[in-house]
């Protein structure tokens, strides 16, 4: 539940925290010698996305279950590669674990709202809160997935972090279209025929991106894709006819893995971005325990021209 009206920016919290951590050395330390890279790192990246973007309204969004089992059982490599050795233990790093409660922590005090919903990761989040609006709404994110939620009418386009945040695309329909040769409706059906590697999603076999976007140019969807191949359509190939024919198991369960799930039961959150930090006694405590004086001044600075 959305509760203050104007533009609203959701983060993909998880993407953005690996990012700072990989991109800001771990020498950044807390003054008793504890990495806070990846803290130093988000509060950046956000106080630069607030400064140059100025939404009224801000959600981190986070991973409460990054593989959740309903995907899992679907597909059931839906990203296995990620697992250490522990069953649906994801592999994150030794010295950034630490660092989210931190992070989480400084928002707070800050008055930045952060939510994530049981059995969801953070996609599902997002795709909640920017079909609920209003908008318009900027999905800040490093993953492709969430290119399925752009939709122009409805003022909903996607900040691409894939090169960082400093390079940035800002991607509307038109910039779909470019890239990737669909419309923002068909990219969960593009991805699931493609297949993605980082989330061990296999695709269909012999079938890669230029291949996919001319069938979905041509038959629309998957449902209308499938119907071509029911039917032996004659304007589908025979070669990807054979492929499709042979992933038909996999294309029956896929798209529900792909897709971003819209009607997440998620609490009431506060998302009105603040002038001022809420709690400025903790905000102090917590710049002065963590060495955060710097971040948390340019962050507060950053919320004082919204």
């Amino acid at each position: 539940m959305i509760t203050t009206p104007g533009s609203l920016m959701l983060i993909d919290a998880a993407s953005m925290y690996f990012r700072a951590f990989y991109g800001v050395p771990t020498s950044i330390t807390a003054p008793d010698g504890t990495p806070i890279n990846a803290v130093r790192g988000f509060l950046d990246m956000t106080s630069t996305l607030i400064t140059r973007f100025r939404p009224r309204r801000l959600v981190a969004c986070l991973d409460e279950d990054w593989r959740p089992a309903w995907r899992v059982a679907l597909v059931p490599s839906y990203k296995a590669h990620r697992v250490a050795g522990a069953p649906d233990e994801e592999e994150i790093p030794d010295e950034l674990s630490p660092q989210v409660p931190v992070l989480l922590e400084v928002l707070a005090a800050v008055g930045i709202a952060s939510v994530g919903a049981a059995d969801y990761e953070a996609d599902d989040v997002i795709g909640t809160l920017a079909t609920r609006g209003p908008g318009p709404v900027d999905v800040v994110t490093g993953d492709r997935d969430l290119i399925q939620l752009i939709d122009d009418t409805s003022g909903v386009r996607v900040l691409y972090t894939g090169r960082g945040v400093a390079k940035l695309e800002e991607m509307d329909a038109a910039a779909v279209r470019a890239k990737y040769g669909v419309e923002p409706s068909q990219y969960a059906d593009f991805a699931t025929l493609r297949g993605d590697p980082s989330d061990g999603l296999p695709g269909v076999a012999g079938i890669g991106e230029k291949t996919a976007a001319g069938l979905l140019g041509r038959f629309g969807d998957l449902t209308g894709l499938l119907a071509a191949v029911d039917a032996r359509n004659a304007a589908l190939p025979a070669s990807s006819w054979k492929r499709l024919d042979a992933a038909r198991e996999y294309l029956a369960v896929a798209p529900d893995v792909v897709r971003v799930a819209r009607n997440v039961p998620i609490p009431p959150v506060t998302d009105a971005l603040p002038s001022t930090p809420v709690d400025p006694e903790r905000v102090e405590a917590l710049a002065e325990r963590w060495g955060l004086e710097s971040a948390i001044g340019r962050l507060t600075k950053a919320l004082s021209g919204t």
